[in-house]
């Protein structure tokens, strides 16, 4: 833990709140909550990813390989991968993934596809099964800027995506936007900054708050002073939910990161095996609250889950 520590001495002062942003909290009964301890990046850290297919599913053997070939990757679907999801701050909600009927906001395109859909000011979304999203902010001139391998970068699109297949993701956050010209000056201003010069934990929370504008998407942005006013609803099927709670915006975005990148059925999956559920109470017959085990078993993620310890209030 020692040099997890010395990364928060590095902070500037003015990354370190002075008031208690979430103002005066009502006692509603037992909180479960789930924290994270100064946990490294995400998928900045991951390796390199084989280049996809072009259904976003991986790649088979190069033309002449000897070895047996690989079956032909299957098409990337949101709905049989991602986990549907919303996030509440209090009452409000603040985020919302959901594959209802109709919905074409999570439909996912080839990167050359993409670019004919993005303006400058636009949240990208590049996604593949088993990886951490990687999220960018399009600038114009088929450019993004991104927060990659611990540096924001201003790269091709094409290339950002690394052959994964991406959307445009300016409907999920709920919050009121900055005017396009401020989301793409707040990206290109950072262009450069690299480890200790950066406030953002993840590629998603810089790009979000390139576009908001809100300092809770930023490392330390709020105070943990043992309350959990966030919390994140995980859509079990379309009558039960399972809801985790947070002392800060930047843990919730872990988690939800994590389960994006275990995948939709690993989450049912370790719900369902390690959780136990509690009947709700009478007039919430759509969400269920559940207690984890002593200690959170450990994920199939990478560096995001080595330091994060699961907290029963």
């Amino acid at each position: 833990m020692g040099n997890q520590v010395e990364k928060l001495t590095h902070l500037s002062y003015k990354e370190v709140p002075t008031a208690d942003p979430t103002g005066v909290d009502r006692d509603d009964g037992p909180r479960i909550g789930v924290s994270y301890i100064f946990s490294n990046d995400d998928e900045d850290m991951e390796p390199q990813q084989p280049p996809q297919g072009p259904d976003g599913g991986g790649g088979g053997l190069p033309d002449g390989g000897d070895g047996p070939s690989l079956p032909p990757p299957q098409p990337y679907d949101p709905r049989l991968h991602e986990v549907e999801c919303s996030v509440f701050y209090r009452d409000e909600c603040i985020y919302q993934k959901s594959f209802s009927p109709g919905s074409a906001a999570l439909s996912t395109y080839t990167p050359e596809n993409l670019l004919n859909k993005c303006r400058p000011g636009d949240l990208v979304e590049f996604v593949s099964q088993a990886q951490y999203p990687h999220w960018a902010v399009y600038v114009g001139n088929f450019q993004v800027v991104h927060l990659h391998r611990l540096e924001v970068s201003n790269s091709f699109l094409t290339d950002a995506s690394q052959g994964r297949r991406g959307r445009v993701v300016n409907d999920l956050y709920r919050y009121k936007p900055l005017s396009p010209s401020a989301v793409v000056r707040n990206a290109l201003a950072h262009v450069g900054a690299k480890e200790r010069e950066l406030s953002w934990r993840n590629s998603e929370s810089f790009a979000a708050w390139c576009r908001y504008g809100k300092r809770e998407f930023k490392i330390g942005g709020e105070l943990r002073i043992g309350k959990q006013p966030y919390r994140l609803q995980i859509q079990l099927s379309a009558q039960r939910s399972h809801t985790l709670e947070f002392q800060s915006l930047e843990d919730l975005i872990m988690e939800k990161r994590r389960n994006d990148q275990i995948g939709r059925t690993a989450v049912l999956q370790e719900l369902a095996t390690h959780l136990h559920p509690v009947e709700p109470d009478e007039g919430d017959s759509d969400a269920t609250r559940t207690t984890p085990p002593p200690g959170r078993l450990p994920a199939p993620g990478r560096e995001e889950e080595e330091n994060r310890e699961t907290v029963v209030h």
